[in-house]
């Protein structure tokens, strides 16, 4: 890079201390990148006027002396910032005063803890919750709390779409803890340089340096880029792997045939797009689900492709159809795992779509045993259930075919079981579906425990005094926490849980539940 003075960096390279690893990040979700450091309690800064802001843990903020610009400090928007929101209640059925009296901060706590058993239904559900427009808490102790725990619990589902319009919706510049959630989005998607520009038009989010450095290289400006990495090293403002990863990145061709140090614990999206950048991507199937997004680009292989939509449909967050158009895009030319799923799911497609009754009976069995290998009944249902339903089929087809029907978003019309389906199972099920299971065998242990929700559901006295509290919101919580609890021990909790759904008025959420935790038998 004759442009970028190599020189002049390499002579600093050889003369800068090095400094030991910070502190793991202290943040609810410990992966997210610190883009920028700022103190809520310092006074703003103008007329170029320099600022010491304090270090940040997991990454030391930026000197005010390492950067070009002067900076100011911003606090968090005003109360409203909770209120914000995506779903109005006449489309999610959920009362504007959703959360009552409640406080904010435990409410945070709760969204952060209930959606652990891997119950389609009941991410969907939480889903509705997070995204729904609803007045703060009243006894909100602190501004904008529930906000950022919402987008917290979406960013760990790795619902990014989703959290990003949240975002956007409350402001992304309105905060330094929203902005680097904005931040964080954009380079897993890979829309950092937009990101970039809004930091730079933002005076009142002060970057540090890895923040700084990257996006002054990302706008071409390598000078001003390794000058404030220089200054930044002599302050001691960078860590030890910072400087060494920012000097590769500035200047790669120093460094050939030199190992590149090991990545971080944890890996932060900015960490993760460097070594990127850097020609050595990591790879993402161990990271959290957030960063399966960067694998859905056409930059990534097919295989690479597939698994992260898998990731990301399995956890509810993009639509099936992503997964129907991966699956079929081209012909494995391998075999095993993803391979032998796409090559099932391709011979099923293909039977379906020509109408051919025995292909169809014939191929069924292996795509829905190769979905179920990875947890996707759901989504195949979604994608398959109505079609599917329109065909006689026989034997193992049929019992399967009812079972994706009843996993469908169609469950309702299409709980007929015919002569093959009429075991005590199979009514059972039917039953759950239209809501009713008077009379009815209960087949198996998970069935004894659903069965009292859906004959005579109670509501448990805690979760009574939440309601004639207003604070209707954490009692959905709290029914979707006992489902999960259930799974991993007492089965009276699912019971307890599904009685309160269905007292609440979420009904279809009940009854959906209740067919998965049968039909998927996820237990702990």
């Amino acid at each position: 890079m004759p442009t970028r003075r190599r020189w002049a960096l390499a002579a600093h390279l050889l003369f800068w201390p090095q400094i030991g690893l910070a502190e793991e990040p202290s943040s609810a979700i410990d992966w997210l990148s610190e883009s920028i450091g700022v103190s809520a309690t310092s006074a703003p800064v103008s007329n170029g006027s320099k600022a010491n802001l304090p270090p940040v843990a997991g990454e030391r903020a930026v000197s005010s002396d390492t950067l070009p610009d002067p900076v100011a400090t911003s606090v968090l928007g005003g109360p409203s910032l909770d209120a914000v929101g995506l779903l109005p209640s006449n489309v999610t059925g959920l009362p504007r005063n959703l959360w009552g009296i409640g406080r904010s901060d435990e409410i945070a706590a709760l969204i952060g803890t209930v959606g652990q058993g891997d119950v389609p239904a009941l991410q969907s559900q939480l889903m509705t919750l997070l995204l729904a427009e609803a007045d703060p808490p009243v006894a909100s102790i602190d501004e904008g709390t529930l906000l950022l725990a919402r987008i917290d619990r979406l960013l760990t589902m790795g619902a990014l779409d989703q959290a990003a319009s949240l975002i956007d919706a409350a402001g992304a510049g309105k905060s330094p803890e929203l902005f680097r959630r904005s931040f964080d989005v954009a380079l897993l998607t890979g829309q950092e340089d937009a990101a970039c520009d809004v930091l730079k038009s933002s005076p009142g989010l002060a970057p540090t340096v890895t923040t700084r450095v990257f996006c002054l290289a990302r706008s071409g400006d390598w000078n001003a880029a390794a000058l404030t990495l220089r200054t930044a090293q002599a302050l001691g403002n960078v860590t030890e792997t910072e400087d060494h990863l920012l000097s590769r990145f500035l200047d790669p061709e120093l460094f050939d045939g030199e190992d590149l140090p090991p990545p971080p614990n944890p890996i932060t999206p900015l960490i993760w797009r460097i070594y990127d950048a850097l020609g050595a991507p990591l790879p993402t199937a161990n990271l959290p689900p957030a960063f399966a997004h960067a694998d859905l680009s056409s930059h990534a292989g097919w295989k690479a492709q597939i698994e992260a939509a898998e990731r990301l449909a399995r956890a509810g967050v993009i639509s099936p159809n992503v997964l129907l158009g991966l699956y079929t895009d081209r012909t494995p030319a391998a075999s095993g795992g993803v391979w032998d799923r796409a090559d099932a799911f391709q011979r099923f497609d293909a039977a379906l779509t020509k109408g051919d009754v025995t292909a169809i009976e014939q191929r069924l069995p292996l795509a829905y045993a190769r979905m179920k290998d990875v947890e996707l009944e759901v989504p195949f249902a979604t994608l398959f259930g109505e079609s599917l339903a329109k065909y006689k089929l026989k034997g193992d087809a049929a019992r399967i075919s009812f079972e994706i029907g009843l996993l469908s978003p169609d469950y309702k019309r299409l709980a007929k079981p015919d002569a093959a389906n009429q075991d005590a199972r199979g009514v059972f099920l039917a039953g759950l579906a239209n809501g009713s299971v008077d009379g009815l065998i209960a087949p198996d242990s998970m069935a004894r425990a659903i069965a009292p929700a859906f004959s005579d559901p109670k509501l448990a006295d805690d979760l009574s005094l939440l309601v004639d509290q207003g604070r209707i919101g954490e009692a959905i919580l709290q029914a979707m926490l006992r489902v999960d609890q259930g799974l991993v021990g007492d089965l009276t909790r699912v019971s307890e849980g599904l009685s309160a759904l269905r007292i609440l008025g979420l009904e279809d959420t009940a009854r959906r539940t209740a067919l998965q935790l049968m039909i998927l038998e996820r237990r702990g």
